[in-house]
């Protein structure tokens, strides 16, 4: 009877660790990373050319630059703290109508590092069919 009462103990024990392994590595798991991990990674190795997926809240909205291919600009906080300029190529996939602070918006582009965070662009088609093509996404509307 003792010994079945140790096999018991022993096989619960076991079965207690099991399970609090496998929580560790759910915990561990790709989805459960801040949405943002991948584009925080790369600011920290300062990447450049880097295709990201993310998103970040509006903190300010910038005047268009009109200089060769025109852009829409503005600024994104990452939950991280971290702030990017996102510039829109607006002559090639549409403007990001009714953009305000404080809205949240979503982008995969391409990442370019500098000392302000970097910033985020190739958010558009590639006419030429050359680049991965890319897009803003702002109250369930994308614009490529």
């Amino acid at each position: 009877m003792l010994k079945k009462i140790l096999f018991a103990a022993i096989a619960l024990i076991g079965a207690y660790y099991a399970v609090d392994q496998s929580s560790l590595v759910s915990q561990r798991s790709p989805a459960s990373q801040p949405a943002n991990a991948e584009l925080i990674r790369a600011i920290g190795e300062q990447r450049r050319g880097y295709q990201v997926e993310g998103s970040g809240t509006v903190t300010r909205i910038l005047s268009d630059d009109n200089d060769g291919s025109r852009h829409q600009r503005f600024i994104l906080e990452l939950e991280s703290g971290q702030t990017l300029l996102v510039a829109h190529n607006i002559d090639l996939a549409p403007r990001v109508d009714g953009l305000k602070l404080g809205d949240t918006v979503s982008f995969f582009g391409e990442y370019e590092w500098n000392d302000r965070g970097g910033l985020i662009h190739w958010t558009h088609h590639d006419p030429a069919g050359q680049h991965v093509e890319g897009w803003v996404e702002h109250n369930g509307k994308r614009h490529k």
